[in-house]
C-alpha cells in the first residue's frame, strides 16, 4: 500500500514559479514510477509529467522546458519544479503512484493517488 500527499501549491503570478512536493508512505514506493497530472475546471485531466524509479523524466509537450520532475529523500519524495508559469497552469495538480516498468501518460497506469493541491497562476 502506498499513500501519497501533495504540496505545494498555493497562487503566484504568470512567470513566476512554485515547486509541488510529493511525499510518499510504504517502503516500496522507491521502486514506483511517479506521476504528476492536473485537472482545470471543466476539463479532464491530464498528464504533465512522470519519472520512472531510476530516475528517467517524462514530459508533456505543454511543459516541456518548464517543469522538472525529480525524486529525493531515498525516494520517498517526488518534486514538481514549476517555472514560467502561465494562466492555462492552474489547475488541482495530482501525484500518482504505478507498479509498471516505464511511467505512462494515462490515468489507468498508476494504482495510487494523492488528494491534489490546487496551483493558481494569474495574469
Amino acid at each position: 500500500q502506498v499513500q501519497l500527499v501533495e504540496s505545494g501549491g498555493g497562487l503566484v503570478q504568470a512567470g513566476g514559479s512554485l515547486r509541488l512536493s510529493c511525499a510518499a508512505s510504504g517502503r516500496t514506493f522507491s521502486t514506483y514510477v511517479v506521476g504528476w497530472f492536473r485537472q482545470a475546471p471543466g476539463k479532464e485531466r491530464e498528464f504533465v509529467a512522470a519519472i520512472s524509479w531510476g530516475g528517467r523524466a517524462y514530459y508533456a509537450d505543454s511543459v516541456k522546458g518548464r517543469f522538472t520532475i525529480s525524486r529525493a529523500n531515498a525516494k520517498t519524495t517526488v518534486y514538481l519544479q514549476m517555472n514560467s508559469l502561465k494562466p492555462e497552469d492552474t489547475a488541482v495538480y495530482y501525484c500518482a503512484a504505478g507498479s509498471t516498468a516505464v511511467p505512462g501518460a494515462t490515468e489507468r497506469e498508476y494504482d495510487y493517488w494523492g488528494q491534489g493541491t490546487q496551483v493558481t497562476v494569474s495574469s
